[in-house]
């Protein structure tokens, strides 16, 4: 393998996509795009066949918890992939991740009751854990920094295809048949992506050896990301409580055990909005926060407050799927003139704005087909924000640093987003128990709790600081 400075790729020639497919870096591209699209399929398609899931097996009140328990999974995951990618070749964390990945689908599918399936979605958060680290650590080391922003509007644009039929075949496939197949289905693509993936991952260069020093970090960091999954899974738990005694001690707790672990496992400063990385750390979880607090919802607005088809829950993903995909390509092509901040604060208020454009829906009074652009509206947003907040932390650490921090990035990711779902799950099964219509505004105020997390991320959203050319990591090609 020939490294060289990104730097000095980068003034060689202009970016351009099709370089994403040269020789060198075709079957890492590939490899890359078809895991993503698994994991894109895996989130559209199970979300929407979740009203059906929660109609065949109750207890709604773990409705929430089957994506929480997902995103648990993923935060240990996450942390454990990070850790190892730093010290080892990049496959073999990657294969255990996807061997974890197929049970949780295969236990998934064959689930008996909510409490099963929610820990088969525990299960295959640990996997999928693997996907997201790996594949930042892979563009750090084998690509230039001038495509590196193409390479992530790329994997924004593998969520088009399983946006376009993913959702739809879901639904289909979940009235035909079963909600079932939906898991069970996605093991054969499994295989196909994941072979490939692995195939190219094991020309990667691995990090610098440190053995006994690697060890005990390792050890340590699953002990904090336990922690910080034990911290969130506590609190979200007590915020479903309706004893207000075991609410108030259990949140308590839950935050008292969860804010520590995070403070560990995440870059100095992080908790403050440090100017630069450790903000760019914090602003993905607060942004995960606010746009799937209310997407998650959205089927259970649309189907089971509106009483509307699976189908049109389909379009609506797709359509955001779409529309985050073209916010990924237009920052690609301008953030290196215009930089990060612009595009996070833009992409802030553009959720928020979506958000409030939804609220509406839950009315009689309003078609429930409006969702389809008013989501839309927040899919450009979080296509504007998502791959910037990430190279502000590619560019702002060094080669030997890139695992554990991309690691970071991907826990607070995790975070953000298991804590508006579960707080949304809280919120809507205390509507749900209020009486006729209180789903329905349960549902008003889980969009509400999106718009104020936007315009709070608005606001933090100077405190990105400029990305630094001195800072660029050293990349590898691979052969």
């Amino acid at each position: 393998m020939a490294r060289v400075s990104a730097n000095e790729r980068a003034s060689a020639t202009p970016a351009r996509t099709a370089d994403l497919f040269a020789p060198g870096l075709r079957g890492l591209t590939l490899g890359l795009v078809l895991t993503i699209t698994l994991v894109a399929l895996e989130s559209l398609a199970v979300g929407t066949v979740m009203p059906m899931v929660a109609d065949e097996l109750g207890q709604l009140a773990l409705y929430g918890w089957v994506s929480t328990a997902f995103f648990l999974g993923s935060l240990v995951g996450i942390v454990v992939t990070g850790g190892a990618l730093d010290r080892m070749p990049l496959h073999r964390p990657f294969s255990v991740g996807l061997g974890l990945f197929a049970f949780g689908l295969l236990l998934g599918g064959l689930a008996p009751s909510m409490p099963v399936l929610v820990l088969a979605r525990f299960i295959q958060g640990l996997g999928g854990g693997a996907v997201g680290p790996t594949a930042y650590v892979a563009i750090g080391r084998c690509l230039p920094q001038n495509l590196q922003p193409r390479m992530f509007a790329i994997l924004s644009t593998a969520w088009v295809v399983p946006g376009i039929l993913g959702p739809s075949i879901a639904a289909v496939v979940g009235e035909l048949a079963s909600w079932r197949w939906v898991f069970l289905g996605l093991l054969p693509l499994l295989a196909l992506a994941g072979g490939l993936a692995l195939t190219s991952l094991r020309r990667v260069e691995a990090g610098p050896p440190d053995g006994m020093e690697h060890a005990h970090g390792t050890r340590a960091r699953l002990g904090g990301a336990i922690a910080a999954a034990c911290g969130a899974g506590l609190l979200v738990a007590a915020l479903g409580s309706t004893d207000p005694a075991l609410l108030l001690v259990g949140a308590v707790a839950g935050a008292a055990i969860l804010v520590p672990a995070f403070r560990w496992l995440t870059p100095r400063g992080t908790l403050l909005l440090a100017v630069g990385v450790p903000a760019a750390v914090m602003l993905r979880a607060v942004m995960t926060f606010a746009f799937f607090s209310g997407d998650y919802y959205l089927p259970l607005l649309l189907q089971t407050w509106r009483d509307t088809p699976a189908t049109l829950t389909g379009i609506v993903f797709t359509a955001t799927t779409l529309s985050w995909t073209a916010g990924s390509w237009i920052q690609a092509r301008s953030i290196d003139r215009r930089g990060p901040r612009t595009f996070v604060a833009l992409g802030f208020l553009l959720v928020a704005v979506g958000a409030a454009l939804t609220v509406p829906a839950v009315l009689a009074s309003v078609p429930p087909e409006v969702t389809v652009v008013t989501w839309s509206i927040a899919g450009v947003g979080m296509g504007f924000m998502y791959s910037a907040v990430t190279l502000v932390v590619l560019r702002g650490v060094a080669r030997a640093e890139q695992g554990s921090v991309t690691s970071a990035l991907q826990l607070s990711d995790i975070l953000g987003t298991a804590l508006g779902i579960g707080i949304g799950g809280a919120i809507t099964a205390a509507g749900e128990r209020s009486g006729p219509d209180g789903l329905g505004r349960a549902l008003a105020a889980v969009f509400a709790m999106s718009i104020a997390a936007s315009l709070l991320g608005v606001l933090a959203s100077r405190r990105l600081g400029a990305v630094s050319p001195s800072l660029a990591p050293q990349v590898a090609a691979v052969d």
